[in-house]
């Protein structure tokens, strides 16, 4: 009879220590699901980009002088200040103001410190740094001397280029959010560039491409992903019959400058390679991308671009013409070194074509 009872006790102990294991598995299972999901959905929904392009232009220079001087602050942080203190209205903006920043942060301050009492402080330097964070580096351009011949120059500066090549004449308006009806109503997410058919169309930064092809509302278009993932540059109504640059393919990795297309009017069709488009331009867009499931959908992010096509205007690739071809190429080699980190050991690739 004792017997009996020990058996029975042991058994009653391993069942609850079983159930509390389980228990505890549960809990800790559900914990970790739900610390996932929490982490997943700590990221920017929602983001514009309304900053004037002297203010680029300002925060540009201000960040190539700290640079030099070893102060660490880079265009993203300086943007997301100002932007901190003017709680988003950049019609507030003074370029004195960044004056009195970059002597602040010489005399010692911690711009961290300096931003803390701005609750905001943080999204602005994010969003900002996702438009413009991989804008400016380190690279080297083969350039001429002043006898003339080519020699690497190493350089730290702005590495995105006017989506149009210089030498090519462009026109545009602040047409971010017009109407567009083609298909279903909807508003305009980019930036309109007015050209003549057949100009050469610069990759704005070093990529990969992502998208490449036919689309009904863009006609021939190319999408190129950033390497951090963070920014999607979007090319539309390239040429007809000849859109694309020669030999240009997905999941090829491009430098910022190079030839990626040519203007056009194609798209608002059903039917393949048709201009449906009145007049020959090229539509720029950039989306932002903080978590992959803002890709495609409703999450999708797109920011007005009219202030930075602006701002880049003061960067833009020379190009030359093939005789034999009529296809441009860049006239300069160039290498972005994280283009070169990415696989794309030969700087010549793209400028040969």
């Amino acid at each position: 009879m004792r017997l009996k009872t020990y058996a029975s006790v042991i058994v009653f102990l391993v069942v609850c220590i079983t159930v509390s294991v389980l228990s505890l598995g549960v809990r800790t299972v559900v914990g970790f699901a739900d610390e996932a999901k929490e982490e997943k959905q700590d990221f920017i929904k929602w983001a514009e980009f309304n900053v004037p392009a002297s203010a680029l232009d300002k925060a540009y220079k201000v960040a190539l002088q700290a640079h030099e001087e070893g102060l660490g602050l880079d265009m993203p942080h300086i943007l997301g200040y100002l932007a901190a203190t003017y709680w988003g209205n950049w019609k507030s903006y003074k370029s004195a103001d960044v004056d009195k920043l970059l002597e602040r942060v010489r005399a010692g301050e911690s711009l961290d410190e300096m931003a803390a009492k701005y609750k905001d402080y943080n999204y602005f330097c994010k969003t900002y740094d996702a438009v413009v964070g991989g804008m400016v580096g380190d690279y080297a351009i083969e350039l001429p001397d002043e006898n003339g011949n080519m020699r690497w120059v190493e350089k730290y500066g702005l590495k995105a280029y006017l989506p149009v090549a210089e030498g090519f004449g462009f026109g545009h308006s602040d047409d971010f959010g017009n109407s567009r009806s083609f298909g279903y109503r909807r508003r305009h997410l980019g930036n309109d560039l007015m050209g003549t058919v057949g100009t050469p169309i610069i990759a704005v930064e070093s990529g990969t491409v992502e998208v490449m092809g036919w689309n009904r509302y863009g006609g021939w278009r190319i999408g190129i992903r950033s390497f951090n993932s963070e920014r999607y540059y979007y090319y539309a109504h390239l040429r007809k019959d000849k859109p694309f640059q020669p030999g240009l393919k997905e999941g090829d990795v491009v430098q910022g400058g190079d030839v990626i297309g040519y203007l056009g009017m194609t798209g608002y069709s059903d039917k393949e390679n048709v201009n449906g488009m009145k007049v020959p331009h090229l539509h720029f867009g950039l989306q932002l991308i903080f978590d992959e499931s803002q890709k495609d959908g409703n999450g999708e992010i797109w920011v007005d671009v009219y202030q930075l096509v602006n701002f880049l205007a003061r960067n833009r690739s020379t190009v030359m013409r093939d005789s034999e071809t009529g296809y441009y190429n860049r006239k300069y080699s160039y290498i972005d070194y994280n283009a070169q980190s990415e696989g794309n050991t030969d700087t010549t690739k793209n400028a040969s074509g």
